[in-house]
């Protein structure tokens, strides 16, 4: 009785370290991580204090092909947004506070948007990720003023539109002025020549 015991004992812990290790390196187990608030005033203070501008919401109606149905909250407070409603030319980046070489193409990504916002507009989503007071201060460390979406529940990973977010970030989703999403590449530009010729290449607009 006691062998049987010790054996049910070791096989639970075999199954708690497996769903883990599951669950760090991409398993098949699906773990949703707790409710995150993305809306606080220490996080309000903190996107003013970087002086990230608040989300936009779009105007336009569902589009065939266009970004998914699906409402998702400011990083660090502001409108909610719909994503469908979004129009373009639009660039989306994907990134989160634990990424190097989201920090890394986070100040390039400043400086195409102080340039050229009123030609081809910059968001980025803060995807998949449980920190936001993290997020938020990897923004202020950066420069980064452009609007930030937040998707702490990682909800955007089941859309199509988003596919490119599951194999890792950086990432950009590319949007036209019809709503369509026309193109998904990874990201990891470094210099504003490469990410202007993304641009070109996924949206024709050359800069």
């Amino acid at each position: 009785m006691r062998k049987l015991l010790l054996a049910v004992a070791v096989l639970a812990c075999l199954g708690v370290g497996w769903l883990t290790w599951s669950s760090m390196s991409g398993g098949s187990i699906d773990v949703r991580p707790p409710d995150v608030e993305v809306d606080t005033p220490a996080l309000r203070e903190q996107k003013a204090r970087a002086g990230i501008e608040d989300c936009v919401p779009g105007t336009g109606d569902p589009v065939d092909g266009g970004l998914p149905e699906m409402t998702l909250p400011c990083l660090g407070g502001g409108p909610d947004v719909d994503l469908s409603s979004l129009r373009g030319p639009l660039m989306i980046n994907l990134w989160q506070a634990n990424c190097a070489p989201c920090e890394k193409e986070m100040p390039v990504l400043e400086e195409f948007h102080q340039q050229y916002a009123d030609q081809v507009a910059v968001i980025g989503i803060d995807f998949n990720d449980v920190h936001p007071a993290r997020a938020l201060a990897l923004a202020e460390s950066t420069g980064a003023t452009y609007p930030a979406i937040a998707d702490p529940g990682g909800e955007l990973m089941v859309e199509q539109a988003f596919a490119i977010g599951r194999r890792g970030l950086p990432a950009f989703v590319f949007v036209d002025a019809d709503g369509t999403v026309v193109s998904q590449t990874s990201g990891g530009v470094e210099s504003m020549d490469e990410l202007k010729q993304l641009v070109a290449d996924n949206l024709g607009i050359i800069l």
